[in-house]
């Protein structure tokens, strides 16, 4: 999948006070956690996503896999990068993470997609445009920084 072709959809952001790894370990933790849920799973299955189950290399790493997602890419501690498709979307989530001061780190949600068709153009309004998407994105990294600032 071409990332960088894929339309820009918003990007979110939140400052850990942790250093880098412990914020790494946090997200693989997290994206395990939330995307492994049977609500998770269940959605995954109404949309028809490619990914329907965890498989591949723990901790996450390149061909991992959970609902909704595979790790095209994976630099521990620096950059994560999620694609998935389904019915209505293909998608990318790229997280980034970088120093922001000594022990804390900037973490960055980058959200890239693409919605062709009738059905892509609902699913967008119902997801993005209702904001679903950011208020999930920002849960998701609310529960990453919870999670890594808790480990100091």
């Amino acid at each position: 999948m071409n990332i960088a072709a894929l339309p820009r959809i918003d990007e979110h952001m939140t400052v850990v006070a942790a250093e880098g790894g412990a914020v790494w370990h946090a997200l693989g933790e997290t994206l395990e956690q939330s995307f492994g849920r049977p609500r998770s799973t269940g959605y995954a299955r109404l949309v028809g996503v490619a990914d329907r189950t965890a498989s591949g290399p723990r901790p996450l790493a390149a061909g991992s896999a959970f609902p909704g997602f595979r790790v095209a890419g994976a630099v521990p501690g620096r950059e994560l990068v999620l694609v998935g498709r389904h019915h209505f979307s293909t998608y990318a989530l790229v997280f980034r993470l970088e120093e922001a001061t000594p022990g804390r780190t900037r973490l960055r949600a980058e959200t890239r997609a693409r919605f062709p068709g009738p059905g892509g153009a609902l699913y967008r309004l119902l997801v993005i445009g209702t904001g679903a998407h950011a208020l999930l994105t920002g849960r998701l990294l609310a529960a990453v920084r919870r999670r890594a600032e808790q480990v100091r």
